[in-house]
């Protein structure tokens, strides 16, 4: 099976099993959106699952394999309502709680909490029956790696199969836990661009009212084709390639991120469409950016702030872009009622209206992202809100929108939503629409 862009996810991970030589295994992801489909279709094939600190999760595709379900969560943040909700739903499945730990969509949880996540999954993966080994791949070793389908996949250790899939944001992934699981399993961690936060953020950088609020912030920019730029938290490099072919040939792009999984993957993509040669991808933290003073005629931050000391980050951002530059900074908007064309009870609309609530101590979502820009001694600052509508419910980004609502809601809540959606994807009227908070400044 070729890896090309329209193959269906499920499809993807069915052809890695049988290319592994695998009946079963035992999977592990935060992002449970990347393996609905397939617990839904192919239980079987399904020896266990583990999810960790997801906070998102619709349960109902994972009904089938419930009994050897393994929910791990922090003791505060999204994750607990998020499994909490499944757990009662599935009392056979087990949830283990963090203790002392505020999990979020981009904790560092294995990083941050090494021996209970390997302890935990050592216990899980000793309780259930799996394939015991790997076949031989076109002369792979036990130890070799490879691609599949559009799927990267690397195997270390022995012993029952454990398919690591990746989390969406956290920087360290399962690099800590990988050493001591591959004592206990044969750990076979997947990548690629199309699981993951990878997948996610490729999807939301392909619709196109997330392309025209970036090419609005561009605009106000004024980028010239020789301006050097620095985009801080590149995350797939989706933004970068877009500017890359947009400043031509003679684009200077350095893109940061504290994601060393991300920068191999964007680096990657950047390759394959042949934009490599104008962007620079490198380690970077937003509150520390590895620059100079004065270094950038542009500096942009899409979806970042939120995750970290915000003042600092523009503060940074200011710092490194030259004088007369700009600035340009988007971030979520949980202080804006998000929308989907839905018609459910009025109740229901309500509580599908609030948007997650994502935002990390000393984060910027909400409207003090204008203020905050002015007190870092930005001028002539310019408000520029976006409105980002997505039509594609089968998308990554679609599902983890919209498995946080599902995560939340009453079996009779969940009905009514499920019969509306289907109901409107059938009269081809199935949109969701959310708010990102942006604007331009510039450095005097």
């Amino acid at each position: 099976m070729a890896g090309g862009p329209d193959i269906k996810l499920i499809d993807r991970i069915s052809a890695l099993f049988d290319h592994l030589g695998l009946e079963k295994a035992i999977l592990a992801t935060q992002m449970p959106a990347d393996l609905a489909d397939f617990a839904k279709a192919m239980p079987d094939r399904i020896s266990g699952l583990i999810l960790c600190v997801p906070t998102r999760l619709d349960p109902a595709p994972f009904e089938a394999v419930a009994d050897r379900l393994l929910l791990v969560s922090g003791s505060s943040g999204l994750t607990v309502e998020t499994t909490a909700r499944a757990a009662a739903s599935y009392p056979v499945a087990r949830r283990s709680v963090l203790a002392d730990y505020a999990a979020t969509g981009w904790s560092d949880v294995v990083a941050e909490r090494t021996s209970e996540i390997v302890d935990l999954m050592s216990t899980f993966i000793a309780a259930q029956r799996a394939s015991v080994s790997l076949r031989n791949v076109g002369g792979a070793t036990l130890g070799g790696a490879g691609a599949h389908a559009g799927l990267t996949w690397k195997a270390t250790g022995a012993g029952p199969v454990l398919l690591l899939f990746p989390f969406f944001l956290a920087p360290s992934q399962w690099t800590p836990a990988i050493d001591a699981l591959s004592q206990r399993a044969t750990v076979v961690v997947v990548g690629g661009p199309h699981v993951g936060g990878i997948a996610a953020l490729e999807d939301r950088a392909s619709a196109p009212t997330y392309r025209a609020m970036f090419t609005g912030l561009v605009d106000r920019m004024e980028l010239t084709p020789g301006a050097r730029v620095l985009d801080v938290g590149c995350g797939s490099g989706a933004l970068d390639r877009m500017l890359a072919t947009r400043l031509g040939e003679g684009a200077r792009i350095d893109a940061v991120d504290i994601n060393p999984f991300f920068l191999t993957e964007a680096g990657k993509l950047a390759a394959a469409e042949g934009v490599a040669d104008r962007i620079r991808f490198g380690h970077g933290s937003a509150t520390d950016l590895p620059f100079p003073d004065a270094t950038f005629d542009g500096v942009f931050s899409a979806t970042v702030l939120e995750e970290c000391d915000a003042d600092r980050a523009i503060a940074e951002m200011r710092r490194v872009t030259k004088p007369g530059g700009r600035v340009a900074i988007a971030v979520r908007a949980i202080d804006v009622p998000q929308w989907w064309s839905l018609d459910v009870p009025p109740a229901l609309a309500d509580r599908a209206a609030r948007p997650p609530q994502s935002v990390g101590s000393g984060g910027c979502a909400d409207k003090s992202l204008y203020p905050r820009m002015r007190r870092a001694g930005l001028v002539d600052v310019v408000p520029c809100p976006a409105l980002i509508t997505l039509d594609k419910p089968d998308g990554p980004i679609w599902r983890y929108r919209e498995d946080y609502l599902l995560s939340l809601l009453t079996a009779d809540e969940e009905r009514a939503w499920r019969s509306a959606r289907d109901a409107a994807r059938d009269a081809g009227l199935l949109i969701h629409s959310h708010v990102l908070h942006a604007a331009v400044g510039r450095t005097p």
